[in-house]
């Protein structure tokens, strides 16, 4: 029996020499290189928060974002109107307290220049009785003419009152120069008279704590003992 003998390396009966084999190793050389290959994730909840944000904010329509856009102006513009009318409304709130206090100052103002105006009136009937006095010693037909000034005094003294003035009580009482008008002094020899007001040239007059017109009175003061 004869022997196949083997064929050297490199001859056409080689294994791994021929087209075949060629083939087969390129095919391998390609299947063996990984491709390259692009995936997109489109699974909205695994994308970034802000990648979403701003998604959702680039997927709004042009004229939703208008109308907020004109939402958020027009609240700003509320706010400013609301803060406008508040101020205004303090404004118009203090000038109107300042405005009645105004009109009382300038109500009491005028009353006081009306009534002030009346004392001269009442002063007259004061003269006028002091001098009736007088006369009806001498003259008894002036004992009616008295009656009836007195009374008229009475009675415009009343309707004084009636609008707070009452008269000042000076006789007797200690020098206060802030009700009554020093014109002069008498010399008294009592101690107890010293600054005290002995006689009341013209009587004052007062409308609540306010003085319409001090009282002309004349003080007493302590005259020197003669050595």
């Amino acid at each position: 029996m004869s022997e196949r003998s083997t064929p050297p390396d490199g001859g056409p009966d080689a294994p791994g020499t021929g087209p075949r084999d060629d083939q087969r190793q390129a095919r391998k050389g390609v299947a063996d290189e990984a491709p390259y290959i692009k995936v997109v994730d489109r699974r909205w909840w695994a994308r970034d928060v802000a990648e979403n944000n701003e998604v959702t904010q680039s997927d709004k329509p042009t004229y939703i974002e208008g109308l907020e856009a004109r939402l958020a102006d027009k609240d700003t513009l509320l706010a400013e109107y609301a803060a406008r009318y508040k101020a205004a409304s303090n404004d118009f709130e203090e000038t109107r307290i300042r405005l009645r206090k105004e009109v009382v100052k300038d109500v009491d103002r005028t009353k006081r220049q009306v009534l002030t105006s009346f004392l001269e009136v009442i002063d007259n009937l004061d003269r006028a009785i002091d001098t009736s006095q007088n006369a009806s010693d001498n003259t008894p037909g002036m004992v009616k003419l008295l009656k009836g000034v007195k009374m008229v005094q009475q009675q415009f003294l009343l309707t004084l009152n009636n609008y707070g003035v009452e008269r000042i009580n000076a006789g007797g009482t200690p020098f206060d120069p802030n009700l009554h008008d020093a014109i002069s002094v008498a010399p008294v020899t009592n101690t107890a008279h010293e600054n005290i007001v002995v006689d009341v040239v013209k009587p004052g007059y007062q409308l609540g704590d306010e003085v319409l017109r001090p009282a002309t009175v004349t003080v007493g003061k302590l005259a020197p003992v003669p050595e």
